[in-house]
Protein backbone atom coordinates (compact mmCIF):
# COMPACT_ATOMS: atom_id res chain seq x y z
CA UNK A 1 0.00 0.00 0.00
CA UNK A 2 1.33 3.45 -0.89
CA UNK A 3 -1.20 5.41 1.19
CA UNK A 4 -0.03 4.19 4.59
CA UNK A 5 0.08 6.86 7.27
CA UNK A 6 2.13 7.39 10.40
CA UNK A 7 -0.91 6.28 12.41
CA UNK A 8 -0.86 2.95 10.55
CA UNK A 9 2.82 2.57 11.36
CA UNK A 10 2.24 3.38 15.04
CA UNK A 11 -0.23 0.52 15.28
CA UNK A 12 2.24 -1.86 13.63
CA UNK A 13 5.16 -0.87 15.88
CA UNK A 14 3.11 -1.12 19.05
CA UNK A 15 1.92 -4.59 18.07
CA UNK A 16 5.54 -5.59 17.34
CA UNK A 17 6.49 -4.75 20.91
CA UNK A 18 3.62 -6.88 22.21
CA UNK A 19 4.56 -9.99 20.19
CA UNK A 20 7.00 -11.64 22.58
CA UNK A 21 6.52 -15.36 21.85
CA UNK A 22 8.96 -16.62 19.21
CA UNK A 23 6.26 -17.96 16.88
CA UNK A 24 4.23 -14.78 17.17
CA UNK A 25 7.28 -12.65 16.39
CA UNK A 26 8.14 -14.62 13.26
CA UNK A 27 4.58 -14.48 11.98
CA UNK A 28 4.46 -10.76 12.67
CA UNK A 29 7.67 -10.03 10.75
CA UNK A 30 6.69 -12.32 7.88
CA UNK A 31 3.47 -10.34 7.54
CA UNK A 32 5.18 -6.98 7.91
CA UNK A 33 8.04 -7.66 5.48
CA UNK A 34 6.45 -6.20 2.34
CA UNK A 35 5.62 -2.88 4.06
CA UNK A 36 8.66 -2.73 6.31
CA UNK A 37 10.89 -0.36 4.30
CA UNK A 38 8.05 2.09 3.64
CA UNK A 39 6.95 1.99 7.27
CA UNK A 40 10.37 2.64 8.80
CA UNK A 41 10.80 5.54 6.35
CA UNK A 42 7.55 7.03 7.73
CA UNK A 43 8.95 6.41 11.20
CA UNK A 44 12.11 8.33 10.23
CA UNK A 45 14.08 5.36 11.56
CA UNK A 46 17.70 6.50 11.73
CA UNK A 47 19.35 3.54 13.48
CA UNK A 48 20.81 1.90 10.32
CA UNK A 49 22.62 5.05 9.19
CA UNK A 50 23.73 6.00 12.71
CA UNK A 51 25.11 2.51 13.34
CA UNK A 52 26.86 2.42 9.95
CA UNK A 53 28.46 5.81 10.65
CA UNK A 54 29.82 4.66 14.02
CA UNK A 55 31.17 1.39 12.66
CA UNK A 56 32.69 3.13 9.68
CA UNK A 57 34.52 5.69 11.82
CA UNK A 58 35.79 2.99 14.23
CA UNK A 59 36.86 0.45 11.60
CA UNK A 60 40.50 0.14 10.58
CA UNK A 61 41.16 -2.40 7.86
CA UNK A 62 40.31 -3.39 4.30
CA UNK A 63 36.60 -2.74 3.84
CA UNK A 64 36.50 -4.54 0.53
CA UNK A 65 37.55 -7.87 2.04
CA UNK A 66 36.03 -7.51 5.53
CA UNK A 67 33.32 -10.13 6.09
CA UNK A 68 30.29 -8.56 7.78
CA UNK A 69 27.61 -10.54 9.63
CA UNK A 70 24.33 -8.63 9.67
CA UNK A 71 22.36 -10.14 12.57
CA UNK A 72 18.56 -9.66 12.48
CA UNK A 73 19.22 -8.26 9.01
CA UNK A 74 15.58 -7.68 8.10
CA UNK A 75 15.25 -6.38 4.56
CA UNK A 76 18.91 -5.25 4.37
CA UNK A 77 18.78 -1.61 5.49
CA UNK A 78 22.01 -1.82 7.51
CA UNK A 79 23.94 -3.66 4.78
CA UNK A 80 22.85 -0.99 2.29
CA UNK A 81 24.24 1.73 4.58
CA UNK A 82 27.51 -0.14 5.12
CA UNK A 83 27.82 -0.73 1.36
CA UNK A 84 27.76 3.05 0.86
CA UNK A 85 30.69 3.25 3.26
CA UNK A 86 32.86 0.79 1.35
CA UNK A 87 31.96 -2.63 2.81
CA UNK A 88 31.10 -5.27 0.21
CA UNK A 89 30.99 -8.74 1.83
CA UNK A 90 27.77 -9.47 3.72
CA UNK A 91 26.20 -12.49 5.38
CA UNK A 92 22.73 -12.04 6.86
CA UNK A 93 20.76 -13.92 9.48
CA UNK A 94 17.15 -13.37 10.53
CA UNK A 95 14.27 -15.33 12.04
CA UNK A 96 11.77 -14.29 9.37
CA UNK A 97 11.62 -15.97 5.96
CA UNK A 98 9.64 -13.01 4.66
CA UNK A 99 12.39 -10.60 5.63
CA UNK A 100 15.11 -12.88 4.25
CA UNK A 101 13.30 -13.13 0.92
CA UNK A 102 13.39 -9.34 0.58
CA UNK A 103 17.00 -9.17 1.78
CA UNK A 104 17.90 -11.66 -0.94
CA UNK A 105 16.35 -9.40 -3.58
CA UNK A 106 18.78 -6.60 -2.70
CA UNK A 107 21.73 -8.59 -4.06
CA UNK A 108 23.84 -7.36 -1.13
CA UNK A 109 24.35 -10.71 0.61
CA UNK A 110 26.63 -13.59 -0.31
CA UNK A 111 24.74 -15.84 2.14
CA UNK A 112 21.51 -15.62 4.11
CA UNK A 113 20.47 -17.93 6.97
CA UNK A 114 17.31 -18.33 8.99
CA UNK A 115 17.80 -18.52 12.77
CA UNK A 116 15.64 -17.69 15.78
CA UNK A 117 18.05 -15.62 17.85
CA UNK A 118 18.04 -16.68 21.46
CA UNK A 119 16.23 -19.94 20.70
CA UNK A 120 18.82 -21.40 18.31
CA UNK A 121 22.60 -20.85 18.26
CA UNK A 122 24.01 -18.66 15.52
CA UNK A 123 24.81 -21.01 12.58
CA UNK A 124 28.39 -19.84 12.14
CA UNK A 125 31.88 -20.85 13.16
CA UNK A 126 33.77 -19.15 15.98
CA UNK A 127 35.94 -16.28 14.79
CA UNK A 128 34.40 -16.18 11.32
CA UNK A 129 33.60 -12.48 10.86
CA UNK A 130 35.56 -9.22 10.77
CA UNK A 131 32.46 -7.20 11.66
CA UNK A 132 29.24 -8.26 13.40
CA UNK A 133 26.35 -5.81 13.55
CA UNK A 134 22.89 -6.03 15.11
CA UNK A 135 20.60 -3.04 14.67
CA UNK A 136 17.04 -2.68 15.92
CA UNK A 137 16.65 -6.12 17.48
CA UNK A 138 18.20 -5.58 20.91
CA UNK A 139 15.14 -4.40 22.80
CA UNK A 140 12.52 -5.59 25.22
CA UNK A 141 10.51 -8.49 23.81
CA UNK A 142 12.88 -9.02 20.89
CA UNK A 143 16.37 -10.58 21.18
CA UNK A 144 17.58 -11.66 24.65
CA UNK A 145 20.73 -10.14 26.16
CA UNK A 146 22.31 -13.62 26.22
CA UNK A 147 22.86 -13.39 22.44
CA UNK A 148 25.69 -10.86 22.98
CA UNK A 149 28.11 -13.64 23.96
CA UNK A 150 27.33 -15.42 20.68
CA UNK A 151 28.09 -12.25 18.74
CA UNK A 152 31.50 -12.12 20.42
CA UNK A 153 32.19 -15.77 19.63
CA UNK A 154 31.59 -15.49 15.87
CA UNK A 155 33.74 -12.34 15.60
CA UNK A 156 37.43 -12.67 14.76
CA UNK A 157 40.02 -11.59 17.34
CA UNK A 158 40.51 -7.89 16.64
CA UNK A 159 37.13 -7.73 14.90
CA UNK A 160 34.32 -5.28 15.55
CA UNK A 161 30.84 -5.64 17.08
CA UNK A 162 28.29 -2.88 16.47
CA UNK A 163 24.99 -2.86 18.37
CA UNK A 164 22.05 -0.56 19.01
CA UNK A 165 19.19 -0.26 21.45
CA UNK A 166 16.37 2.18 22.12
CA UNK A 167 16.52 4.59 25.06
CA UNK A 168 12.82 5.24 25.56
CA UNK A 169 11.00 4.57 28.82
CA UNK A 170 9.67 1.07 28.11
CA UNK A 171 13.14 -0.17 27.10
CA UNK A 172 15.18 1.22 29.99
CA UNK A 173 15.27 -2.01 32.03
CA UNK A 174 16.44 -3.97 28.96
CA UNK A 175 19.02 -1.28 28.14
CA UNK A 176 20.40 -1.47 31.69
CA UNK A 177 20.67 -5.28 31.48
CA UNK A 178 22.34 -4.98 28.08
CA UNK A 179 24.92 -2.49 29.32
CA UNK A 180 25.61 -4.68 32.36
CA UNK A 181 26.35 -7.59 30.02
CA UNK A 182 28.67 -5.36 27.96
CA UNK A 183 30.50 -4.43 31.17
CA UNK A 184 30.87 -8.07 32.29
CA UNK A 185 32.30 -9.04 28.90
CA UNK A 186 34.72 -6.11 29.04
CA UNK A 187 35.78 -6.98 32.60
CA UNK A 188 36.49 -10.54 31.40
CA UNK A 189 38.94 -9.06 28.88
CA UNK A 190 36.98 -10.28 25.85
CA UNK A 191 36.49 -6.87 24.22
CA UNK A 192 37.12 -3.13 24.60
CA UNK A 193 34.70 -0.29 24.02
CA UNK A 194 35.50 1.96 21.06
CA UNK A 195 32.43 4.18 20.98
CA UNK A 196 29.09 4.78 22.67
CA UNK A 197 27.03 7.29 20.71
CA UNK A 198 23.68 8.50 21.98
CA UNK A 199 21.14 10.00 19.59
CA UNK A 200 18.11 11.96 20.72
CA UNK A 201 16.34 11.55 17.37
CA UNK A 202 16.38 7.77 16.87
CA UNK A 203 12.88 7.31 15.48
CA UNK A 204 9.48 8.92 15.86
CA UNK A 205 7.72 8.07 19.10
CA UNK A 206 4.71 5.75 18.84
CA UNK A 207 3.64 5.16 22.46
CA UNK A 208 0.86 7.33 23.89
CA UNK A 209 3.07 8.71 26.67
CA UNK A 210 5.84 9.77 24.28
CA UNK A 211 6.07 12.74 21.93
CA UNK A 212 8.39 13.72 19.11
CA UNK A 213 11.32 11.33 18.80
CA UNK A 214 12.64 8.65 21.12
CA UNK A 215 16.40 8.35 21.83
CA UNK A 216 18.70 5.46 21.02
CA UNK A 217 22.31 4.38 21.41
CA UNK A 218 24.99 2.86 19.17
CA UNK A 219 27.75 0.80 20.78
CA UNK A 220 30.94 -0.30 19.02
CA UNK A 221 33.31 -2.80 20.66
CA UNK A 222 36.49 -4.47 19.45
CA UNK A 223 37.16 -8.10 20.27
CA UNK A 224 40.44 -8.70 22.09
CA UNK A 225 43.26 -10.05 19.95
CA UNK A 226 43.80 -13.15 22.09
CA UNK A 227 40.68 -14.85 23.41
CA UNK A 228 40.08 -17.72 25.77
CA UNK A 229 36.32 -18.05 25.58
Amino acid sequence: MSDRTFEDVKDVILSAHKNTAAGDKVNFYNTWAEDYDKDVALLDYRAPSLAANCLSSSFHGDRDTALVLDVACGTGLVAAQLKRRGFTQFVGVDGSKGMLRLANKTGLYQDLRQCMLGDEPLPFLAGQFDVVVIVGALSDGQVPVSVIRELCQVTKPGGYVGMTTRGNQDNLAYKAALEQEFKLIEEAGLWVCLEVKEAETWEKAVAEQEEGYIPGVVYVYRISQSLTQ
